[in-house]
């Protein structure tokens, strides 16, 4: 009887530093592990494109030193093509395909894509798509055979994040205003399927699940909202892991776990392998909804009642309005999103059980300002970088596989 495969093990333990890359003289906006080589690709406030590869020495030292006319903002690798496109802050794309070895890059062409700056890029082989968002508000694509620009969409504010699913051909953006917008993409056409908004904060960074359909979004709010686009029911729930605003999403489809980076530092690796529910909406009531004491806007039951007007509070678990004194318990709510400890009323309190309150994330210090995260699932390798201008390659050993 032939052995099973090993099974991909979950992202349990603490990240290994493996490696620093240092000698950028800006922020590393993006950097990308080159698959199946032991080097890093990454693009630079600096101007630079730099590709790093280890040496005998254990470190890593530029194999490519290449200046670009502005600012680098954001880049998309294909190890396939080894096509390279980057994003500047003038607005423009250019496109390179990198030697085998990885010692060369030569120019393909460029694509006047935006009237300011890059902020997400994305290419896609199946249609030969280059997808781009931009600080013009512009949704755009071009045809990467032609350098023809196909269609564009304005968005309702800046954007930064940016999927796209293959097989239906949807396109998600996300924007400074909160707002994820869906379009559907024909070869020379858009158009609009729908808009959602959940935020408080603008939109950060997205990124696509399009095995379970689901969506991920991350804002300056703090918080990650999981949209089950697949699911067609409408369910959003809320991750609430970080004390910054969340910077960059990554996820590991093998072992369905979501990573996330903050501005605090904070790497959070989520479970999303359980049944997580959706917080509820918080209630209207113009008095506390467990003891019936009015609230300080409520003058007429203040008057008939005698009693000072109080302070409204939400519970996270149930979502009543209450006042401070039946909500003077604090819990954790794992598989509602709230890994941190948040207010509930103290019915919610005494139902919650140990089992409920078993966290479903791990959380790290990178001891970096983390701009973006790339995650290869086959080594287990995590790379952030960071406005410090370092690159910080780690691994999870061998609980990754």
């Amino acid at each position: 009887m032939a052995a099973e495969p090993p099974q991909p093990k979950a992202l349990t333990r603490k990240p290994l530093l493996l490696n620093k890359v240092e000698g950028s003289q800006e922020v590393v906006n993006m950097a990308a592990i080159v698959p199946k080589e032991d080097g890093v690709i990454s693009v630079s406030e600096d101007r630079t494109v730099r590709v790093w590869l280890k040496r005998d020495s254990g470190q890593y030292w530029p194999s490519i030193y290449h200046a670009m006319p502005s600012p680098c903002s954001c880049m998309s690798f294909n190890p396939e093509t080894r096509r390279l496109s980057i994003g500047l802050d003038n607005g423009t794309i250019s496109e390179f395909i990198l030697s085998e070895d990885y010692n060369k890059m030569t120019l393909v062409k460029n694509y006047q894509a935006h009237q300011s700056r890059v902020m997400m890029i994305l290419f896609v082989l199946e249609m030969e798509w280059v997808l781009s968002t931009g600080q013009d508000k512009h949704f755009t694509w071009h045809c990467s055979e032609s350098g023809q620009r196909l269609g564009g969409y304005r968005t309702s504010a800046g954007a930064c994040g940016l999927q796209f699913d293959v097989e239906t051909r949807h396109v998600f953006v996300g924007d400074h205003s909160g707002q994820v917008t869906i379009l559907k993409l024909e070869q020379e056409s858009c158009s609009l399927v729908t808009t959602f908004k959940g935020h408080t904060g603008g939109v950060t960074a997205l990124c696509w699940d399009p095995i379970q359909r689901i969506l991920f979004s991350g804002s300056s709010d703090h918080s990650i909202i999981m949209w089950d686009i697949g699911g067609r029911k409408g369910t959003a729930i809320e991750l609430q892991g970080h004390n910054d605003k969340v910077q960059s999403l990554s996820y590991a489809h093998h072992t369905r776990q979501l990573i996330s980076c903050g501005a605090d530092g904070g790497i959070v690796v989520w479970n999303m392998d359980v049944e997580r529910q959706e917080t509820p909406e918080w209630l209207d009531s113009d008095s506390c909804q467990k003891c019936d004491q009015p609230f300080f806007w409520n003058f007429k039951q203040m008057w008939d009642s005698k009693k000072i007007g109080l302070r409204q509070h939400h519970c996270r678990k149930c979502g009543k309005a209450v006042c401070g004194k039946c909500s003077s318990k604090r819990s954790s709510i794992p598989l509602m999103g709230f890994e941190f400890e948040v207010r509930v009323c103290d019915s919610c309190h005494e139902s919650i059980t140990d089992e409920e309150r078993a966290p479903t994330a791990t959380f790290h210090d990178s001891k970096h300002n983390i701009v973006h995260v790339h995650f290869d699932a086959t080594r287990g390798w995590l790379l952030t970088s960071g406005t410090d201008k370092v690159i910080k390659v780690g691994g999870f050993s061998s609980s990754c596989m």
